[in-house]
């Protein structure tokens, strides 16, 4: 897509989509937003979550980053846009659910079983820093006589926990979950089927989201 076709896009945009939505638009200017769920997804092209979840204009509160992954809390730190992000969607919209939403083929999580060496990439090669336990956890635990696409696929799966527990040590993100305020959901989306799996924690298995799908 070059950018003639993002203007003539946005054209379609403004006769159709926001008169559709226009008096949706004019409500959440006068009354705010208020999302119930915070959405955190890779930023990879092929992932569309307002797409995926045929959500309307104030449904979600979005944060995309590569690998989709959750920095632990740490408030020394700088700058961090997903942690301020994660911090408002929490504490100030108050949303009652976080989605941690992965996919197959994701790129991040491939760039980890390689060694990056491009001294361009020196930001990337720290965040992926932040998969390298569900790396380990497959590697030492559950590689054995593994492909390495399932591999891959395991460590997508797994990186999920392990964004998940990064979630909880948000204060007001913890303090919302044991009051039961606040739900915290893994979910896995394929890109070949369209097929969205959510991570059961009873079973401890990923279970279609539609019980009729393969």
């Amino acid at each position: 897509m070059k950018i003639a076709d993002l203007i003539q896009g946005y054209e379609q945009f403004k006769d159709t989509k926001f008169k559709k939505y226009e008096n949706k638009f004019l409500d959440l200017v006068k009354n705010g937003q208020s999302p119930k769920v915070l959405f955190i997804a890779c930023s990879d092209s092929r992932i569309d979550p307002s797409l995926i979840m045929n959500s309307s204009p104030g449904d979600l509160f979005i944060l995309r980053n590569i690998g989709n992954f959750v920095p632990p809390f740490a408030p020394d730190n700088d700058y961090h846009a997903t942690a301020a992000g994660i911090e408002y969607a929490t504490s100030v919209l108050g949303v009652t659910d976080i989605i941690i939403c992965g996919h197959s083929h994701c790129g991040a999580i491939e760039a980890m079983y390689t060694k990056i060496t491009d001294i361009n990439l020196i930001h990337v090669k720290k965040w992926l820093e932040l998969g390298m336990d569900a790396k380990n956890y497959v590697m030492h635990k559950l590689s054995h006589d593994l492909s390495h696409e399932e591999r891959l696929e395991l460590t997508e799966k797994i990186s999920l926990l392990f964004q998940s527990k990064n979630l909880l040590t948000y204060p007001d993100v913890q303090r919302r979950v044991n009051e039961g305020e606040l739900f915290i959901r893994a979910w896995y989306y394929r890109l070949e089927t369209g097929v969205l799996e959510y991570f059961n924690t009873e079973t401890g298995e990923y279970e279609p989201m539609l019980g009729s799908e393969n």
